[in-house]
């Protein structure tokens, strides 16, 4: 088959080799569409140390199951239906988990997939674990991380329902209420997915925070009630301005470098939640008197936990847009070119997927 291989750090090629071998419990899945993720364009250059070559990237796909291993061709349990569902089978139109958990560990017993003990993620390569991802023609996975898409949505929208289930998970680590008003600082692809499942939640107020104009343009557009570019204003003064003096109810932080994660404290009022979704910096200074004397509650979050089928609902119903956020399709020939550009002028394009 096909792929796009990181052959060392800095160098891709798209070559063919074996189609993977599929498991007793995997299911085989022709993709038809992957997404490159910022953290594939982060780890391409061995800063991260998760991305160690050589490697098949990608954990964004949807595409058409091609063969099922012998157990995954039984009744399985299918996320998107109570109980279980009928077999995969050849052509069935589905995404798949980014996440591939174990099933047995104490978290996983308690609904808790995303921090599995053995958790592996698709198109990872660490000190940990090895596991080729989705920039290929087939890829191989557990059917119990496989998700039905929904007919009417094309495959380039349903490799967005992994980056859509992260903003969904951090929404719900926080139940904002119809009368709360929420901050979002960062506008990039999580940030402006965010927006629209808060809107779409009932949130009351949705504050988008950001620097580059044109994406406090789009966060406009897909429901943020006011863009604040920090370059602008005093962005705590200003969302206290609109919040009667007190700052947001919940702040979600989508930038992950220091000085988004001050502002995301600083704006919150006293007793709110600051959920932190963005992890580019490894570590950042925490303005403790704020947090402490304002009674802050700092939440984590981490992938998602079952959220694909509502996302798939949200984005066949038209409640989540994803169409502004696709910035290019192209094939996956071309994807060596696309790392280098979206890794030397990363602010310019949104999201990129690759045809295989």
């Amino acid at each position: 088959m096909k792929a796009l291989v990181l052959k060392e750090y800095g160098r891709f090629a798209c070559e063919h080799v074996a189609v993977p071998v599929v498991g007793e419990a995997d299911v085989l899945v022709a993709v038809e569409a992957c997404g490159i993720c910022g953290s594939d364009v982060h780890g391409m250059d061995g800063s991260t140390g998760r991305r160690r070559p050589p490697l098949i990237m990608g954990h964004e796909g949807a595409g058409v199951v091609a063969e099922t291993g012998r157990a995954a061709g039984a009744e399985v349990s299918d996320p998107a239906a109570s109980g279980l569902a009928p077999a995969w089978k050849a052509g069935d139109r589905v995404t798949f988990d980014s996440t591939v958990w174990c099933g047995d560990c104490w978290f996983c017993r308690r609904g808790a997939v995303n921090l599995c003990d053995h958790r592996q993620v698709l198109g990872v390569a660490c000190e940990e674990f090895r596991r080729d991802g989705a920039m290929a023609e087939y890829v191989a996975v557990p059917a119990r991380t496989l998700c039905r898409v929904p007919e009417g949505v094309p495959f380039e929208h349903a490799a967005m329902v992994e980056p859509l289930s992260v903003a969904a998970h951090a929404v719900a680590r926080a139940s904002p209420t119809g009368e709360d008003a929420a901050g979002v600082v960062g506008a990039g692809m999580i940030g402006l997915l965010v927006v629209q499942v808060l809107r779409a939640s009932g949130c009351g107020t949705v504050l988008a925070v950001d620097l580059a104009p044109d994406r406090l343009a789009l966060a406009g557009r897909l429901g943020a009630d006011a863009a604040l570019n920090a370059d602008e204003c005093d962005v705590p003064d200003e969302v206290r301005r609109r919040t009667g003096g007190r700052g947001a109810d919940v702040v979600f932080e989508v930038a992950g470098t220091p000085s988004a994660f001050g502002t995301a404290v600083r704006s919150a009022r006293k007793g709110a939640t600051v959920v932190l979704v963005g992890n580019v910096s490894p570590s950042v200074e925490l303005p403790l008197q704020a947090a402490v004397a304002g009674e802050v509650s700092l939440l984590g979050s981490c992938a998602s936990a079952g959220e694909y089928p509502a996302c798939l609902e949200m984005i066949a119903s038209g409640q989540v847009d994803v169409r502004p956020l696709i910035s290019a399709v192209a094939p996956l020939g071309e994807g060596a070119a696309w790392f280098d550009r979206l890794y030397h002028d990363p602010g310019r394009w949104l999201k990129v997927i690759l045809r295989p």
